[in-house]
């Protein structure tokens, strides 16, 4: 599921309460990520904060298509996690 998706399904956290979650300074920068704006990613350390503060329901893989096998190669062999319903 894709940070857009999360943020808009039931019972997910609000920008703000992500930010707290994940140790981002601002609402702009999680928005500017849900929205891919300028195509920005989150950096490595706030796709683990990410995914931890939504439970696994977003995850490094959906944060960095392109490149999670490359900063995480440990993750290219294991089985992906159960998507997580809400709700």
């Amino acid at each position: 599921m894709n940070l857009s998706e999360y943020l808009a399904s039931p019972g997910a956290l609000t920008v703000g309460d992500l930010r707290k979650r994940a140790g981002v300074s601002s609402d702009a920068q999680i928005r500017q990520w849900q929205h891919g704006y300028a195509n920005r990613r989150p950096g490595p350390a706030h796709c683990v904060a990410i995914e931890k503060a939504t439970e696994g329901a977003v995850t490094r893989r959906d944060l960095r298509p392109d490149d999670w096998h490359l900063i995480w190669p440990e993750l290219a062999d294991a089985e992906p996690t159960q998507e997580v319903i809400h709700g």
